[in-house]
């Protein structure tokens, strides 16, 4: 039906489905677009109108300028961003984006002035806690802010559950939750209507979120199928139903899923990159046109710094580079490959799934 944002109905569980606009019903109904699209938020405008602002043929030219360069011609203010410490990005993973965003532009498939990196080998909050990046060499803004990475499981025959501040345990396979590093472009984004909760103001408000999918290669190829992507970490517990036949989200039935609010920044996701609703409303708008992210560790860095612990060797000027704090915590991290966790997985789901439900009634 035209004005209407999909409704969401895989419920309310951390999966890829992430940026929110919450605004009370009528406000959100007058907001809606007619082709059934939520408008950003007036930062991520300001944000997209600047962009639109540099012009086709300059975006273009800037981009193909830099993917001329070699990946270790780092620009000098760029190089002061580099580093270990708060809000800096080390250098392999400053060199590995890099070089992603060229060989992509060159290749035809990014024009976006920004790309991306996260680095999940540092902690999720505290001073080291900005891990993920915002890099737009044409306007020389480098950015930094926090993201969340995959929860991991613990099911009977394997314990790959990750605690909230460091990730020990990588790897990519189906329904595993857990963060895969590597190479990422950025594709569609899709806006979902999640529920109505209570804000603070003691009115209805609909929390309507966007997920950024992420396509990837190589060990991130089944990113699609995983729901993998971008996402404010925000969600709907104790979902119930409501009758509402008026709201531009009501099923069949005249019923909208009504829910209680939950922001998890500080926790941990099913895979996706998870932002905070401030940095998600920066950080969407510059992923509208494809551009690249790629997530440092890959299994071959987690293999290798594995390794160095095991020989007591984690320090050497050889070695991989690791987040010490994070090093300190784990012990040694471990790459969980699909072919060697699905199997698991497998016999955790033999059960068949259930036959999709009816659309929920409630009462008027």
């Amino acid at each position: 039906m035209a004005g209407r944002v999909p409704l969401d109905r895989r419920g309310s569980g951390r999966r890829g489905d992430g940026r929110l606009s919450l605004v009370p019903e009528q406000l959100n109904r007058e907001r809606v677009k007619e082709d059934g699209d939520v408008p950003l938020l007036q930062s991520g405008m300001h944000l997209i109108s600047s962009l639109c602002l540099i012009g086709t043929i300059a975006v273009c030219g800037t981009a193909a300028s830099l993917a001329k360069e070699q990946p270790s011609d780092i620009p000098a203010w760029l190089r002061s961003h580099v580093g270990e410490g708060g809000g800096q990005i080390a250098p392999v993973v400053l060199q590995r984006a890099r070089a992603l965003y060229l060989k992509k532009v060159a290749a035809g498939v990014v024009k976006n002035p920004c790309y991306f990196a996260m680095d999940a080998t540092r902690p999720h909050g505290g001073g080291s806690g900005k891990r993920f990046y915002t890099i737009c060499e044409a306007d020389r803004t480098f950015r930094a802010a926090a993201t969340g990475h995959g929860s991991g499981r613990n099911v009977k025959g394997a314990n790959f559950g990750n605690g909230k501040e460091c990730v020990k345990n990588f790897g990519n396979a189906q329904d595993s939750y857990l963060t895969t590093g590597g190479a990422y472009v950025t594709a569609e984004t899709r806006t979902l209507f999640k529920g109505y909760y209570r804000n603070s103001a003691k009115q209805e408000a609909a929390l309507v979120r966007s997920f950024v999918q992420f396509d990837g290669e190589g060990e991130t190829a089944n990113a699609r199928e995983r729901d993998i992507g971008g996402h404010a970490a925000v969600l709907l517990r104790q979902i119930r139903f409501r009758y509402m036949p008026r709201s531009p989200y009501a099923n069949e039935n005249g019923c909208v899923p009504v829910g209680n609010l939950e922001d998890y920044a500080s926790g941990r996701s099913n895979g996706c990159t998870s932002w905070s609703w401030s940095n998600a409303e920066q950080i969407v708008p510059l992923m509208k046109d494809p551009t690249t992210l790629y997530i440092y560790p890959e299994s071959r860095d987690i293999k290798a710094v594995a390794q160095a612990v095991s020989a007591r060797q984690p320090h050497l000027s050889n070695s991989p580079y690791w987040n010490a704090v994070c090093l300190k915590q784990i012990g040694a991290p471990k790459f969980w490959s699909r072919e060697s966790l699905e199997p698991i997985l497998a016999r955790y789901h033999r059960d068949p799934e259930p036959a999709p439900s009816r659309a929920p009634t409630c009462k008027p």
